[in-house]
């Protein structure tokens, strides 16, 4: 049974940092993309960040760019988020994600998903 799990969200200023975790389970996952998802109220799904298992390709949102930095642990088969520099505009929930198609821009094509972690940016 897959599981993705996340961890890592909660509370903060405007400025301030935090760490996502997403710790993955039940397979192999040497050939998929990692992804960072995040939903606000009232807006859709938006793509995050995104790393490849194998290789250790990263990709970014303009709206993330310079501030948030995505990497993986293989040993501990985890994917991190790291946020620095919050913003009110980054309040939503987190997800963490698999995707087998390599398109790892759109979240049709993942696979399996996180339950979310919310994170909240105060001004």
């Amino acid at each position: 049974q897959v599981q993705l799990v996340e961890s890592g969200g909660g509370l903060v200023q405007a400025g301030d940092s935090l760490r996502l975790s997403c710790a993955a389970s039940g397979r192999t996952f040497s050939n998929y993309v990692m992804g960072w998802f995040r939903q606000a109220p009232g807006k859709e799904r938006e793509f995050v960040a995104a790393i490849r298992w194998s290789g250790g390709r990263t990709y970014y949102a303009d709206s993330v760019k310079g501030r948030f930095t995505i990497s993986r642990d293989n040993g501990k088969n985890t994917v991190y988020l790291q946020m620095n520099s919050l913003k009110p505009d980054d309040t939503a929930v987190y997800y963490c994600a698999a995707d087998s198609s390599g398109r790892y821009y759109f979240s049709l094509n993942y696979d399996y998903w996180g339950q979310g972690t919310q994170v909240t940016v105060s001004s």
